[in-house]
């Protein structure tokens, strides 16, 4: 029997004061969050380390402080594509609660 290892794990950032998983899964729902990330124009990054370290957190949670360098790479590198500076995420996004 073969296992769908297939997995997904989205990030948030701007709302919040750190990045949080907004969104994870398996097999087809990884999928579907895949295909969703593309239709919306989201970077997507290919790390399995980092995806080992990430499937540990639940949705909602915030990233820990040990993980921040791994994902700071990632968000440096999304606001390089989009032409982003510090800062820019914040603008013009609703308080979080």
């Amino acid at each position: 029997m073969l296992r769908d290892r297939f997995q997904a794990i989205a990030l948030e950032y701007g709302r919040h004061k750190t990045p949080r998983v907004s969104a994870k899964g398996h097999g087809d729902l990884a999928r579907m969050i895949l295909a969703e990330a593309e239709k919306q124009g989201v970077f997507v990054s290919q790390d399995p380390q980092l995806l080992s370290l990430l499937a540990r957190l639940e949705v909602g949670d915030e990233i820990p402080q040990d993980m921040y360098t791994a994902v700071a790479v990632i968000l440096s590198w999304v606001y390089w594509l989009k032409g982003m500076e510090p800062g820019d995420e914040k603008k013009g996004l609703p308080r979080a609660p």
